[in-house]
């Protein structure tokens, strides 16, 4: 479940006091239920009528800024696409940002709106046409992560943090519907 997904990533890394940015969607609401932060300032996201694609670019911001923190993306797999190309600058720069993508191969929120409102009415907010996102992170030379296995999650998210460059980290969960 995605919610066991952040549950774990923030109790394997709140002793670091990261920075953790959000895009919106989602991962955004529950990033905000399950990630606790005992120091202002480390919550990083776009609220209200938020923008997608916000978390990348935030994420980048905070690791230049603090160059000896732990910053981590949190994303979803549709909010990722759309800055995925700032896996140049991350590369360029060797930020070791953590981008943390729960991918329920949907547009997460959309379809929950459309299956709770819209009678189930479903218009493009599937993503049968989704990357390889670990293959994508090799191609800009970054480390990429999958895990699909709960069992696994917690070896392969502290194989996340203590990799010195950037991560891509590819957390497939289940699909999350309205019902």
């Amino acid at each position: 479940k995605p919610e066991y997904a952040i549950q774990r990533l923030n109790e394997l890394t709140k002793q670091y006091q990261p920075f953790v940015s959000t895009d919106v969607g989602q991962h955004q609401m529950w990033s905000a239920q399950y990630i606790t932060f005992d120091q202002p300032k480390k919550w990083l996201t776009s609220g209200g009528l938020g923008t997608m694609g916000y978390g990348v670019p935030s994420a980048l911001g905070a690791q230049v800024a603090n160059p000896q923190s732990l910053v981590i993306c949190v994303s979803g797999d549709a909010s990722f696409m759309m800055n995925m190309q700032e896996l140049a600058t991350l590369k360029q720069y060797n930020l070791p940002v953590k981008i943390f993508i729960l991918n329920n191969r949907y547009m997460g929120m959309v379809r929950q709106w459309q299956e709770l409102i819209y009678e189930k009415r479903e218009s493009q907010s599937y993503m049968e046409s989704l990357p390889d996102f670990v293959l994508l992170a090799q191609s800009f030379g970054i480390l990429g992560i999958e895990c699909d296995n709960p069992q696994n999650l917690d070896q392969k998210i502290l194989q996340m943090i203590n990799h010195r460059g950037p991560v891509l980290f590819n957390c497939v969960v289940d699909i999350v519907t309205g019902k």
